[in-house]
C-alpha cells in the first residue's frame, strides 16, 4: 500500500535517509521490491520534531499530493533542516482520494502517527469506528482514510497514557467490528507512533501476514561490521531507523521486526515486545 521510515537519534539532515540512501524513501516510491505495489506515487508526507525542541513540542508537517520523486520542495526542506526524530511516508492510494488531508503522517498535540496497510471492509465498518471516536477528537479527522480514523480511535482509547495498550484496544475494536460486519481479516499493517521522545513501531495483521518492517542495528555494532563504510560517519551512536524496507544492501545492517511485534526505540536503545500474539 505505502512505504515509510522513522528516524530517532542525534539530529541529522533528513535528506540522508529520505533522498540519499542507497534505497532511500524516495527511491522506494519509484521501486518498492517488498511492497504490495511497486510504485508509491500518490502523494507523500514528512513530519519532524525540530532540533532543540522541548519535550512535548508539536511536530511540524509537510504534505503534498505530488509524487515524492517529483517534488523539489522535499529536497529543499530535508536538506535545510536538522531533526532528532522524523517520519517520512510515500503513499499508494488504496481507495481514498489523492488529497493532502489523506497524506501521512497525522499528528495530535505532540504525537505523530503513520500506517502502511489497510482496514479490510472499511466501507462497512466506517460508521461504527468513526462514531467510536471521542466527540472532542472527531472534528480533528480532516481526511477520509481508515488510517486517520485508526489514529483517533487510539487517542480515544488512551494512547497518551499507554501507547501499546491503546493500540491493542484499537486493533481489537477493529477486529470486533469487522467480525460484526462479516469481514474476515479486518486489520493489516505496520504502524509508527511517537511522542517526540520514544518511537513505537507495530507489525500486525489479523491474517498474520503483515506488511514488511525492519529496523537498523545499533550504530556501534554496524561500524564494527563495516569499518570501511564511510557513510556511517554521518550518524551518531544513538541513530536508529525503522523502515518498510532496508535502506541498503549491507548484510546484517537491518533486523526484521517479527509478526505481531512492537519494536520500541529510544535513546536507551531498542527492544521488541509481543503485540496481540496470544489471543488476549
Amino acid at each position: 500500500m505505502c512505504r515509510w521510515l522513522a528516524y530517532s537519534g542525534e539530529a541529522i539532515k533528513p535528506s540522508l535517509l529520505v533522498l540519499d540512501a542507497q534505497h532511500s524513501l524516495v527511491a522506494q516510491s519509484l521501486n518498492s521490491p517488498l511492497g504490495a505495489e511497486t510504485v508509491n506515487g500518490d502523494g507523500f508526507g514528512f513530519g519532524w520534531y525540530p532540533e532543540g525542541s522541548k519535550a512535548g513540542s508539536t511536530p511540524a508537517l509537510f504534505h503534498s499530493i505530488e509524487p515524492a520523486w517529483n517534488d523539489e520542495n522535499l529536497r529543499e526542506l530535508t536538506e535545510s533542516i536538522a531533526s532528532p526524530l522524523f517520519f517520512g511516508h510515500v503513499r499508494a492510494a488504496g481507495g481514498p482520494p489523492i488529497q493532502r488531508t489523506n497524506c501521512h503522517p497525522f499528528r495530535h498535540d505532540n504525537w505523530m502517527f503513520m500506517h502502511n496497510g489497510f482496514l479490510g471492509g472499511f466501507r462497512e465498518m466506517k460508521r461504527d469506528l468513526t462514531f467510536a471516536v471521542d466527540p472532542s477528537l472527531y472534528p480533528d479527522i480532516l481526511g477520509t482514510t481508515d488510517s486517520e480514523v485508526l489514529f483517533h480511535l487510539a487517542l480515544t482509547l488512551g494512547l497518551k497514557d499507554d501507547p501499546i495498550g491503546a493500540m491493542a484496544k484499537t486493533v481489537r475494536m477493529v477486529e470486533e467490528v469487522g467480525e460484526k460486519h462479516g469481514v474476515k481479516f479486518p486489520m493489516q499493517g505496520t504502524l509508527a507512533l511517537s511522542d517526540g521522545a520514544t518511537l513505537w513501531a507495530f507489525r500486525y495483521s489479523t491474517a498474520r501476514r503483515s506488511r514488511s518492517l525492519y529496523h537498523s542495528v545499533a550504530l556501534p555494532e554496524m561500524r564494527e561490521m563495516y569499518p570501511e563504510a564511510a557513510q556511517l560517519a554521518q550518524f551518531g551512536d544513538k541513530a536508529k531507523v525503522v523502515v518498510s524496507e532496508p535502506l541498503n544492501d549491507l548484510p546484517g545492517a537491518f533486523v526484521e521486526v517479527g509478526e505481531s511485534t512492537v519494536a520500541i526505540l529510544s535513546d536507551e536503545g531498542y527492544h521488541h515486545e509481543p503485540f496481540l500474539d496470544d489471543g488476549e
